[in-house]
């Protein structure tokens, strides 16, 4: 007698026939998969090679036709690349795949997925520790350029911020720490007084930030080549924000001003459309009575843009991409850019301020920050204060002199100047700035603008046109 509380045989069914229960299959994909993965994840946490995860990958990826490269960490992306063209296409979007249409799942796809990605990452994350190389630097660079691409960003446009990609997240940030720390790796002297291995450098936000330290002990041909890598960057910079900056400024047309009657601003399509009543079907000719042209003036106003920016060592991404936003703004037709920064002393860089490469070299980044005396330098050069912007950039830790800056804020601010605070201009928006600043300029009405680029050219852009 069978005890009923007990589970029924797995062979057996309620009607005394034997069954067969079915047995998952695993997928041979989803293992590919897995190892690759596995493997990924030992190679970055433990400095150990693994022999029969390598076997287990590199059967993989033979099995799936292709190269063995992919798994030698001593190899660059653009190595295997050059090897195997054809892969180039394959790394661009490679982490922003398309769902399939019929919603069905490309198993064989996504191990050849997984093999390129593990590939980025593992070459982008794995850093190592040690000194580091103009070579091993511009490796790593032209590896992140392609991990940028296989999230739908330009090269550069995360750890620079031109462009943000689907997938990118708040990746960008980490990619510039991890630069950062490979520039503070690499004997930069010794490399600068080289113009061979400075010639391998790609400059970025972390590699200028060193530049900029260390300019004072830099002499010779160490320091031309430092000027030539920071012109470089400043002018890449430049050239993006300065077509931000046309498409958001280029003020509405006024039509209070009568069009120029010249042949380029002939409004062919109006013209013909008002004379259609003068058609001829005999002769079958248009006969024109008058010509319509285009406005082409667009309405300004004098303003005067006050730039404000903290040169702290927690600031030096806000004043490089400031610096060179306030060079754009002072082309601009009836814009008056005045540019100040300031430590523990203010300095004017209004004299310098259409040229921002000649501005960063002027300043000395670092130390604190006493911001009452920028304030008592900006202050008198609000000449009316209904056609003025204040753009004052600064994460706001003012300590002991939190009470006096902001007094000073908000009687510019009552005088009727526009006045924008900002936590920080860097490419990824991210910023941190004292709650105790933060709550009162909310009540003010000013609100912390967010730290991205392009997020304060869209606020200057309703004030300036």
């Amino acid at each position: 007698m069978t005890d009923p509380a007990a589970p029924a045989s797995a062979g057996t069914s309620s009607t005394g026939t034997a069954s067969t229960a079915p047995v998952p299959v695993p997928d041979p994909d989803d293992n590919r998969r897995q190892v690759l993965y596995w493997r990924l994840l030992a190679r970055l946490f433990d400095p150990e090679e693994q022999p029969a995860l390598e076997s287990a990958s590199l059967a993989v990826v033979e099995d799936i036709g292709l190269p063995p490269a992919l798994l030698d960490p001593g190899a660059s992306v653009d190595s295997v690349v050059q090897r195997h063209p054809e892969l180039a296409d394959e790394f661009d979007g490679l982490m922003t795949p398309e769902a399939e249409p019929d919603g069905e799942r490309d198993r064989a796809a996504e191990v050849r997925r997984a093999a390129l990605a593990s590939k980025l990452l593992l070459n982008v994350f794995s850093t190592g520790s040690g000194a580091v190389s103009a070579g091993q630097l511009a490796r790593w660079q032209s590896d992140t350029g392609w991990l940028e691409r296989a999230l739908g960003c330009p090269p550069g446009g995360l750890r620079g911020g031109r462009a943000t990609g689907p997938a990118a997240g708040g990746l960008g940030p980490e990619l510039g720490a991890l630069e950062a720390d490979l520039v503070s790796r690499m004997r930069l002297r010794e490399v600068l007084a080289d113009p061979k291995l400075a010639a391998r450098l790609t400059p970025s936000m972390s590699l200028i930030e060193q530049l900029l330290r260390d300019k004072g002990n830099l002499s010779g041909v160490a320091l031309a080549n430092a000027k030539s890598l920071i012109r470089r960057y400043v002018d890449e910079v430049a050239e993006v924000l300065r077509t931000q900056v046309e498409k958001a400024t280029a003020g509405e047309l006024d039509r209070s001003v009568p069009p120029k009657r010249v042949f380029r601003n002939l409004d062919l399509d109006r013209t013909i459309w008002k004379n259609l009543t003068n058609w001829s079907p005999e002769e079958e000719r248009l006969y024109v009575d008058r010509l319509y042209y285009r406005h082409t003036t667009r309405r300004t106003t004098p303003q005067r843009l006050i730039v404000v920016v903290d040169q702290s060592g927690s600031m030096v991404d806000s004043m490089v991409n400031c610096t060179i936003l306030a060079s754009i703004f002072a082309g601009l037709p009836k814009v008056d850019v005045h540019l100040v920064a300031y430590d523990t002393r203010a300095i004017d860089l209004t004299p310098w301020v259409r040229d921002p490469f000649d501005v960063l070299l002027r300043t000395n980044l670092g130390g604190g920050n006493d911001g009452p005396v920028a304030m008592a330098m900006a202050r008198p050069k609000i000449a009316e204060p209904k056609n003025t912007v204040m753009v004052w950039i600064s994460d706001f830790y003012e300590f002991d002199r939190s009470q006096p800056l902001y007094e000073g804020i908000e009687a510019v601010h009552r005088s009727g100047v526009r006045f924008i605070p900002v936590g920080s201009v860097t490419s990824s928006g991210r910023q941190e700035v004292n709650p105790w600043f933060r709550e009162r300029f909310k009540a003010l009405g000013t609100p912390v603008v967010s730290g991205r680029v392009d997020k304060l050219v869209h606020e200057l852009k309703t004030f300036l046109t």
